[in-house]
Parts: C-alpha cells; sequence; structure tokens
C-alpha cells in the first residue's frame, strides 16, 4: 500500500534515472547526426541510387577532383614497397665472434690427447651454438689438420659473405639453402657439408622493416601526385539513365550545382526533436507505469547500454545500403528487453529503437514498418519467455512479419524485380532467426552474470531435482511442504492481482530455505512426540534462533547462486515483524512490564515488503501458518484467519512500501479463502473398518499430524 508520508521529489532514488534517461538521450543524439549515420548535406541523390533519366552537364566546368585526386594518392602510396633498414655490421661481427669462439672449443678439443673418440663426440654436441649431425662429429674428428684449417677459412668467408648481404626475417630459410651454392669448389662435398652446417646456424637476420622510413616514402609518394581535374562541356552527359551514381558522378553533379544541399541545421533539429520526443516517452512510461515489480537502477543502466550498442550498431551499418538494413537484427533488442525485464517493456522499448534505427535511413519509410511489426510480433509470440520453444516461435513470427511487409511495402510502390523482392524475404527471414539466435544466450548470460532474473532461469531452480531444493526437501522436508503449500496459495492470489505468478512461485518455494541450516529446531521438521527444544530455552534465545533462519537462508541463496531477485523474498516474507509467541512469553516473564523487555530482539529485520510479490508472500505465509494451526471447519473460520493476517500486517505497517491497493487486498483475501476452503474442506468420518481400508489404500499408518507455526515460529 502506498506510505501516506510525501515523497521526496528531488531523491537520489528519482535523480538517478533521471541521470542515466538524459546520458542515453545525448548518446542516441550523438549516434544519429554522426556523418556515418545522417548526411550532414540532405541530397536528391546519393552514392548508390540508380540515375531516374540523363543528366547532362548546364554548363561547361573544369574542377579539381577530390576523389579522383585521392584515389590517385592511394594508389602511389600502395605502390610502395615496405622499406627496411641497411645491414647491421654490428650483428655480423657478433656472430663472427660467436663462430671464432666454437672453432676454439672445436680445436681444443681435436688435440686433446686425453680424451677418447666418444668423449670428444660428446664435448662437440655439447658446444653451445652448434648443431652437428653425428655424421658430421665423425667426419670432423677424421679430417687432418689441413683439411679441417681449410673448412674453418672457409668457415669465416662463407659467414662473412652471408652477413655482408641484407638478411631479413622471412628470408632466412632461402639464406640457409644458397649457402651450400656459396661454398669454394676446392673443398670435398663433405667438406663443404660441414662448413654449411657450422655456419647456418650462426647467419641471422640483420636487416629490419622501418616503419618511419615506410611512412615517410609513402607520404611523400602521396605529395607528389598532382591534384587530378575534371573537366565536363555543356551538354555532355554526367550520369545515364538507369546507371548507379558513383561518388565521382556525385561530386560532378554537386560542382555543377545539379544536386542541391539542405541546410544542415535542419537535419539536427530533426533528430533532437525525436529523441526529445522519445526521451519524454520513456519517462512518462517509468513514471506513469504502475509497478508490477522491482526495476533496480543497474537494471535501467543495463537497458540503457543495450539500447546504445543495438542503435549505434544499426547506425553504422546501415546508411547508405540497401540489403544490410533488413538484414540487422533489430528485433534481437526487443526480445532481448522482454526475456530480461518483461513483455511490456520489449514491445516500449522496441518500438522506441525501431523509430530511431530507421530515422534518416534512405528507405526509411520501408524499414520502420520492418523494424516495428517484427519486433512487435516477435515479443508477443515470445510471450512470457518460459520455453525454449518460444524462442523459435519468436523467429518464426519475426521471419513471417518481415516478409509481409517487404511484400506490402515494396511491391505495390516500388519498382523491384522479383530476384530483389526474394531477396528481401530471405533478410526477412535471416533476421528472425539471428535475433533469436542472439536474443537466446544473451538472456541467459547477461542473467548469469549481473544477478538478472529470467523465466527460463525460474523455471531451472524451481525443478525439484535442482541443487538447492534438493538439498532443502532432504534436509527440512516439513518446511519443504510448508513452501509448497504457500507457493500454491500466493501464485493463485498473484493470478488476481497481476503480479508475476512464477517469481510470485519460485520465491515461494525458496522463502524459507533457510529453516535447512537448522531444521529440527522448527517443529514442522520434528518427528511426533519429540521434546520441544523451545520450552528448554529463554524466549530470546528462541527468537534469536528462528529469526535467523532468514540470514542462513540469504547465505544459501548466495552460495547456490540464486537470482538475486530472490533474496528480496527470502529477506522480506517477515518484514519487521514480531516474533509474537516468544515476545508474549517475555512479557509474562516480566509479569507484564514492557519496559523490561528488549522488543528488537523478536523483530525480524526486514526489509518490509517493497513488490507486489514479496507482499503476498508474507500474507500466504501468514495465511498457511495460521490455517494450519488452527484447523478451520467452515468458511467463517478460513475468513477470520484471513482477516486476521491481513489485519496484523496493515497495523504493523508491512504493507506501507509496496504498490498494493485496497481492491488488491480485496482480490487477495478472495483467493486465500478459496483456495483453503478446497484445502480444508469437511470429510466424512469413515467407520472403523472403512478407516482402515481407506489408510491402506492410500498407504498411511496413522493421520497426518501438523503442529502450530504460527504460535512459535511465525
Amino acid at each position: 500500500m502506498d506510505s501516506p508520508r510525501s515523497p521526496r521529489i528531488f531523491s537520489l532514488r528519482t535523480i538517478l534515472p533521471i541521470l542515466v534517461l538524459a546520458c542515453t538521450s545525448v548518446l542516441v543524439y550523438g549516434a544519429i547526426i554522426q556523418p556515418w549515420s545522417l548526411r550532414q548535406i540532405s541530397l536528391q541523390l546519393s552514392v548508390g541510387d540508380v540515375a531516374s533519366q540523363d543528366l547532362r552537364a548546364p554548363r561547361s566546368i573544369q574542377y579539381s577532383s577530390e576523389v579522383l585526386t585521392e584515389a590517385a594518392r592511394t594508389t602511389a602510396e600502395r605502390a610502395i614497397a615496405p622499406i627496411y633498414n641497411s645491414p647491421d655490421t654490428t650483428i655480423a661481427r657478433t656472430q663472427n665472434e660467436a663462430l671464432t669462439s666454437i672453432l676454439g672449443f672445436i680445436n681444443t678439443i681435436r688435440i686433446n690427447q686425453v680424451t677418447t673418440f666418444d668423449q670428444k663426440i660428446t664435448e662437440i654436441a655439447a658446444i653451445r651454438g652448434l648443431t652437428l649431425q653425428p655424421a658430421s662429429l665423425d667426419f670432423l674428428l677424421a679430417l687432418t689438420d689441413s683439411r679441417w684449417e681449410l673448412v674453418q677459412a672457409e668457415a669465416f668467408k662463407l659467414l662473412e659473405q652471408a652477413m655482408q648481404n641484407p638478411v631479413r626475417t622471412e628470408d632466412l630459410a632461402a639464406v640457409h639453402q644458397n649457402l651450400s651454392s656459396q661454398v669454394s669448389l676446392t673443398l670435398s662435398e663433405n667438406e663443404a657439408a660441414l662448413a654449411v652446417e657450422i655456419v647456418a646456424p650462426l647467419v641471422v637476420a640483420n636487416s629490419f622493416y622501418s616503419p618511419e622510413l615506410t611512412d615517410a616514402a609513402r607520404q611523400a609518394a602521396r605529395e607528389a601526385v598532382e591534384p587530378v581535374t575534371q573537366s565536363y562541356i555543356a551538354g555532355q552527359t554526367v550520369v545515364s539513365r538507369g546507371q548507379v551514381i558513383t561518388a565521382v558522378d556525385l561530386e560532378a553533379l554537386t560542382s555543377l550545382g545539379m544536386v542541391t544541399p539542405n541546410n544542415p541545421a535542419y537535419n539536427y533539429l530533426g533528430a533532437a526533436a525525436l529523441v526529445g520526443l522519445s526521451a519524454i516517452f520513456a519517462g512518462l512510461y517509468f513514471f506513469r507505469r504502475k509497478p508490477v515489480a522491482i526495476f533496480d537502477l543497474r537494471s535501467q543502466i543495463l537497458l540503457a547500454i543495450l539500447f546504445a550498442i543495438f542503435l549505434i550498431g544499426a547506425r553504422v551499418s546501415n546508411p547508405n545500403r540497401t540489403i544490410v538494413p533488413y538484414l540487422f537484427p533489430i528485433p534481437a533488442f526487443a526480445l532481448l528487453v522482454s526475456a530480461l525485464f518483461g513483455m511490456q517493456r520489449g514491445l516500449v522499448f522496441g518500438l522506441l529503437m525501431s523509430l530511431l534505427a530507421s530515422y534518416g535511413m534512405p528507405d526509411s519509410l520501408g524499414l520502420l514498418p520492418y523494424y516495428t511489426v517484427s519486433s512487435l510480433i516477435g515479443v508477443l509470440a515470445l510471450g512470457q519467455a518460459r520455453r525454449v520453444g518460444q524462442f523459435m516461435y519468436a523467429a518464426i513470427a519475426i521471419a513471417f512479419a518481415g516478409a509481409a511487409i517487404v511484400v506490402a511495402y515494396r511491391l505495390p510502390f516500388t519498382d523491384t524485380d522479383w530476384v530483389g523482392l526474394t531477396t528481401l524475404m530471405g533478410a526477412a527471414v535471416f533476421t528472425g532467426i539471428a535475433s533469436t539466435s542472439i536474443a537466446l544466450p544473451m538472456q541467459y548470460l547477461l542473467a548469469q552474470f549481473l544477478g538478472l532474473t529470467t523465466a527460463l532461469q525460474l523455471l531451472e531452480i524451481s525443478r525439484p531435482d535442482s541443487p538447492l531444493l534438493n538439498y532443502f526437501l532432504q534436509r527440512a522436508p516439513g518446511t519443504y511442504q510448508h513452501s509448497l503449500q504457500v507457493a500454491n496459495l500466493a501464485e493463485r492470489a498473484g493470478e488476481r492481482i497481476q503480479a508475476d505468478t512464477l517469481l510470485l512461485r519460485v520465491g515461494a518455494l525458496f522463502h524459507d530455505v533457510g529453516k535447512a541450516a537448522n531444521p529440527l529446531f522448527f517443529i514442522e521438521n520434528q518427528p511426533p512426540n519429540q521434546i520441544d527444544s523451545h520450552d528448554d530455552l529463554v524466549p530470546e534465545i528462541t527468537a534469536e534462533a528462528i529469526i535467523r533462519h532468514v540470514e542462513d537462508g540469504l547465505k544459501l541463496a548466495r552460495k547456490f547462486r540464486l537470482p538475486r531477485r530472490l533474496y528480496d523474498f527470502i529477506s522480506e516474507h517477515h518484514g519487521t515483524l514480531v516474533t509474537r509467541y516468544q515476545y508474549n512469553l517475555a512479557l509474562q516473564s516480566a509479569k507484564g512490564d514492557a519496559s523490561k523487555v528488549d522488543e528488537s530482539k523478536f523483530r525480524y529485520p526486514g526489509p518490509s515488503p517493497r513488490s507486489k510479490e514479496t507482499a503476498v508472500l508474507m500474507l500466504a505465509d501468514g495465511v498457511e501458518a495460521r490455517a494450519r494451526a488452527e484447523r478451520p471447519r467452515n468458511d467463517d473460520d478460513v475468513r477470520n484467519i484471513v482477516r486476521n493476517v491481513i489485519d496484523r500486517c496493515q497495523k504493523d505497517g508491512q504493507l506501507d512500501d509496496t504498490p498494493l491497493s485496497q481492491r488488491d487486498l480485496a482480490s487477495i483475501s478472495g483467493s486465500f479463502v478459496d483456495t483453503l476452503r478446497v484445502t480444508y474442506h469437511p470429510r466424512l468420518e469413515y467407520p472403523p473398518e472403512q478407516l482402515a481400508l481407506q489408510e491402506s489404500l492410500s498407504g498411511e499408518n496413522s493421520p497426518l499430524q501438523v503442529p502450530s507455526l504460527d504460535n512459535k515460529q511465525k
């Protein structure tokens, strides 16, 4: 219920969404008026258009063509090959020193009379920078001193010749292959191969690419190109009928004054008017809409980012193209918003996206209905996005709607041939497939990483075999059954007031999950005839243990990575109520003196409910507990229970921050009565024989005893 307290008009909660909307509007306006998005000079003809008639020069003219000049300069620039630095002599000297060191080691090993032949082989193979084949090692040691001197001299000569020339990294393999052809013919084939094997690893790159020299040469080549002049004489055909207008043609027509530009300020004013109207529309939507769920600042920022990404993508890729605008998956944005934030927002912001994405495009009159109808029909086909199959239906709906719009707006009003028409219809089919292919994984990823809540995610975690529900059932079966009953009550009541019933049901399933941390402390999980541990504790300790199930529930929710929206159901389902039973016991111990009892020790931390869904859960939780404790026998008993629970929550101010109206409370009350009437309807009294037969058929050995929850744990 709306609080009677006067709201702060300029509170931070109000200002921040306005700032987000204003920043988004500025970004959208910038995207629309950029040269690559909205042509600064609105021409009657543009590049890519087809001339509808022969265009002849009205007068003779000669001008410097910037288009042809730039093309010539680009060609000259591209003709300059990459430039490399001169060979670095320092590298050559370093490699020559390395060769000297290697040969010195080899000579030392060769003349050593102490080591054996195998030891010499091992020592030579271990020389750093030397890689010889086993046969070459044997041959090296078998050489006479005179032949070995020739091999060494040839190695120095071969290395010097190779490193004197430019050696680039990409040419190393070729240089190594050519070494054998440079060896002196005075050496035998094996000696030449040995010299090449010694020298090859030492031949490294000594000339490297120079970006500075290359850029300077290319800039010089550009500057050397003279401006290209273009001339026409009066009556000369500039563009023939049916010819596609190129940038050169458009430049010529502009120079001849055959294409008249509009005032660019008009384009800026038009874009500003459209963006301003869209911002007002979005602001009024958020201000006037009837809240159905908490829509926090983080969600608004995410919506703004998604809107900017899709719009900028469309404005960058679509201008001056024929097929691409029909391929761009604008409906994906509407589907994604619908899956993340609900169908209503998908429709509203899908409409705004269609309006802004098509603005100023050459075929804007055709693109606007194409984007709008396909986006809205896709959102309607997707519905609440509770099944993967619904995304397939959305793809089919988008493809069909897009193809229908193409036929409706292209066939009667343009000269599009059947090939072009078929191409555009194929683009509509692609758009449908691409839109759902983007929206389906994106809504899952955004929900996982940003803690958002989607219908598919809620359905997944509400399966009985989901990890947390399975843990809940095994640890606290009594509380689990209580949660199921509360979920049924809450879901049916939520339907009456147009709340999010799926979110409400799943939230109800997990609202008491914290009791699984200490299940036997709660009476619904205690075996029959067990001594109640509450009786041995002072009321403050009992209340503290009971209240702790809220904190324990939040810990489990974080551990099992539940959506953040479900945290509200855990923390708000008791609001800031008092554990009345324990508080009354404390009052009795204090002989009725309330000043001796600290009420804060018996009060839940809250907060109180802030949405329809959590408010309905609070009421359903209290009603179900009272009903199981008091066992109503007729409709009047049921109505009294429901009325007492609702009155208690109202008097305690638990519903002040919720959007519930008195009509909503009446609908909720009626739904609770209808559901409980079925649950607690009178049953026939069976004779002993029939009772035994009934128990054997139902698999029960004793009547189910449900202890009171309201008195001790609510």
